[in-house]
């Protein structure tokens, strides 16, 4: 009785093995995917090895769309084998190659048979050969005409294989066959070129960085059309893994953190909430029609296709004709296709963890008002760096979101961006606190536009506000080098001390108006330029060598352009040689009133950078100004002394108050 006990559970166990060793699973990727380790060792797996094997082509690819379980006919291996040499049709798009070489790597971890191993690092070779100098891969490789040579985000291709190059480059346990150093090394040097490529390729609208698109030009990088139904558009579906991808990244860069939080905004503005996707479905279980049916607070979800400039979704026939609305399309697309998702959602719900750990908000950010962000270097504020606490700040919010900045050197770069309004930076001492950075042009290296991208701190971000610091380029007098850049509209900057030498401060914007008050601004050529309308109230202008002070660049029709109100223009003792301003733009406008010259200013006072015809295009203005530098009988015929009348204008008010009412006073 006992041994037929012993015989009945032997013959129950190796049933349950045979049962777990059999495969359930009808999809070629559930296959790879959710079979257990055991089964890549059965004799069934075996068989389909072989198949995965001749699918193959030489050059290390597979074709898509492939159901590889399936039983071969001597013909079909016949013209399988002949294909081998032709490398037709290999491709990532839909998880070829990249879910092949899972297979074989599971199938190596049980069995190990060379052939698999070779197969896995010629899939891998494949992958290398294929990425194109900028990062981006091909929908096929080798190039395939068309659409096809675009960088392809589309079915996460791209997402797909810098998977795979970062788990061989991280030397994981994932993969089971392990690949040569070298290998490793160009796997490591795979990925981030394709995170580089990922960083460029994030579409900015209206100057503000929000999601990806399916392809992007392999050239241009910018948003390019696939099949006729697949026009250039921001995805909700395909830019979510990238995302993803991005977030998974231990110790991010800026620029990562820059493009997560950036989508991360995108995703929360495009989401719908109001409609629900119902299916008609047969008696077979098929799609026969979709209709987005009006929901209260249905769940999140977003559309496959965006347009680029105001985020509306739209859809497409084969017509390749824009719709509003899934219902005006055919059965065929409507039906045959995915035109919504909800995958930005797992974005949304990882992203607050996410932020906290990468210091880009803080943790008591759930809070929907934020009004006070502490930055502090000895660890006592919520971050160290000035740039992680502008991170942490609110888009667009209705109260001034303050960052109190602690005493110390701040060797950063800082950048406000454009949603990011209402911002305060608020020092603990302006000696002592200090943001300072050393680029400068020849540095930066960026083309003929270098000198705007050499600021310490850059203000996007309307009615900004700083005081009590210290902004510093530290280049030195190597070329131009911006310490503060305002490209905003109602900036306050007042206790400040502003440093630098060439472009030390640059003011810029058409309608834009900026106030200076109580503030030190050094520099030696052109140290206040740009196209601002900005006034500066007792402030002191030190000229570090002889050159020029301002070089407005004030847009025809505008009625103030710099103007100096009590200011005092100091140098140091061997400077002797300095002009006011001279006109960076034809229409440039500087004005100043009741300020102290000093003796270094030069008795012409103002010069036309060779431009004849500013001589009568630009308004250059004094009204009584004292001091050894101010010698009105002495100055060039093309500038102006101002009548007490003339100089009653430039009040505070009319220079700049506009619809928001009395901003500088406050």
């Amino acid at each position: 009785m006992i041994q037929l006990k012993k015989i009945v559970l032997f013959l129950v166990v190796s049933f349950s093995i045979g049962l777990n060793a059999q495969n359930t699973f009808k999809n070629w990727p559930d296959i790879i995917r959710k079979n257990e380790s055991s089964w890549f060792g059965s004799e069934e797996a075996k068989k389909i090895a072989e198949n995965v094997l001749l699918y193959q082509r030489n050059i290390g690819g597979w074709p898509k769309n492939i159901q590889m379980q399936h039983e071969l006919t001597p013909a079909q291996k016949k013209d399988l084998t002949a294909l081998k040499n032709t490398a037709v049709e290999a491709t990532t798009d839909n998880g070829a190659t990249c879910q092949e070489m899972l297979f074989m790597s599971k199938m190596y971890a049980q069995v190990k048979d060379e052939r698999y191993k070779e197969s896995f690092l010629k899939g891998i070779n494949y992958l290398l050969e294929a990425q194109y100098a900028n990062g981006g891969w091909p929908q096929f490789y080798p190039l395939k005409k068309g659409y096809y040579t675009h960088i392809t985000y589309n079915d996460d291709s791209m997402v797909n294989i810098l998977s795979v190059m970062r788990q061989i480059s991280e030397e994981s346990d994932f993969y089971s066959i392990k690949p040569s150093k070298e290998v490793v090394k160009k796997c490591k040097k795979a990925f981030e070129k394709g995170i580089d490529c990922i960083l460029k390729t994030q579409y900015k609208q209206n100057g503000v960085l929000t999601a990806w698109c399916a392809q992007h030009d392999e050239v241009t990088l910018l948003p390019a059309n696939a099949r006729a139904f697949e026009l250039a558009s921001l995805s909700g579906y395909e830019s979510a893994k990238i995302v993803l991808l991005l977030m998974s990244i231990e110790k991010p860069s800026r620029d990562i953190v820059t493009a997560v939080k950036s989508a991360e905004a995108w995703f929360e503005k495009t989401k719908i909430t109001n409609l629900e996707e119902k299916r008609v479905l047969n008696g077979e279980g098929k799609i026969i029609d979709k209709k987005m049916i009006p929901a209260t607070n249905a769940g999140p979800i977003w559309a496959r296709f965006m347009d680029l400039e105001t985020n509306e979704p739209f859809f497409c026939d084969r017509d390749g004709i824009k719709k509003k609305s899934i219902d005006q399309i055919g059965s065929e697309r409507r039906n045959g296709y995915s035109w919504y998702s909800d995958a930005p959602k797992e974005v949304l719900k990882k992203y607050s963890a996410w932020a906290i750990k990468n210091g880009t908000k803080v943790s008591s950010a759930d809070k929907k008002n934020v009004t006070l962000i502490t930055v502090a270097q000895d660890g006592s504020g919520d971050f160290t760096k000035i740039q992680d606490a502008v991170y942490a700040c609110p888009a667009f919010p209705y109260e001034k979101v303050t960052i109190s900045i602690k005493n110390g050197i701040y060797n950063e770069k800082v950048r406000i961006p454009e949603w990011n309004t209402n911002v305060v930076l608020q020092g603990e001492s302006k000696e002592k606190t200090i943001i300072t950075f050393d680029d400068n042009f020849s540095k930066i290296n960026l083309g003929r536009n270098s000198t705007f991208y050499t600021y310490t701190v850059l203000v996007e971000g309307d009615d900004f506000s700083a005081s009590n610091l210290t902004i510093k380029n530290a280049s030195g007098d190597n070329g131009q080098g911006i310490a503060l850049s305002i490209v905003s509209n109602r900036a306050k900057v007042s206790n400040c001390n502003i440093l630098g030498n060439q472009d030390t401060l640059y003011l810029s914007g058409k309608e834009a108006k900026q106030y200076f008050v109580n503030c030190y601004i050094e520099g030696t050529t052109d140290f206040v330029f740009g196209s601002a309308t900005a006034l500066f109230e007792n402030c002191e202008i030190y000229s570090i060598k002889n050159s020029y002070v301002t070089a407005a660049s004030t847009p025809e029709g505008i009625q103030f352009g710099f103007v100096f109100k009590n200011c005092k223009l100091t140098a140091e003792a061997s400077v002797n040689a300095v002009y006011l301003g001279r006109p960076w733009r034809v229409y440039a406008k500087t004005v100043f009133l009741n300020c102290e010259l000093g003796k270094h200013i030069k008795p012409e006072g103002w010069e036309n950078w060779s431009k004849p015809e500013a001589e009568k295009k630009t308004f250059y203005a004094e009204y009584n100004c004292t001091g050894e530098g101010f010698q009105p009988s002495k100055r060039v015929s093309w500038s102006h002394q101002l009548k007490k009348a003339e100089a009653e204008k430039y009040t505070l008010d009319n220079i700049l108050k506009d619809e928001f009412s009395n901003w500088y006073s406050k």
